[in-house]
């Protein structure tokens, strides 16, 4: 059964968490609460459409997020 978390922003904003004046910024907004939700529910897949923030989730939790697509792909 699909959930959908109320979370704040990865902190990426495409390549905004990549340049190096912002990355504490973008890890910080990461922390708000995107990343602490994920650590708390480590059975579950973790969906996220956008490359930058599924790159921000495997680098705050060490979880692969995976695209809406490839779940689909995988029930056809």
């Amino acid at each position: 059964e699909p959930k959908l978390i109320e979370s704040s922003c990865c902190g990426m904003a495409g390549s905004f968490g990549y340049e190096a004046e912002h990355i504490e910024v973008s890890k910080q907004m990461a922390e708000a609460s995107l990343l602490p939700t994920i650590r708390k529910s480590p059975d579950s897949w973790v969906v996220a459409d956008g490359t930058s923030c599924r790159h921000q989730i495997a680098d705050g939790t060490q979880r692969d997020a995976v695209h809406i697509a490839k779940i689909l792909a995988a029930h056809l």
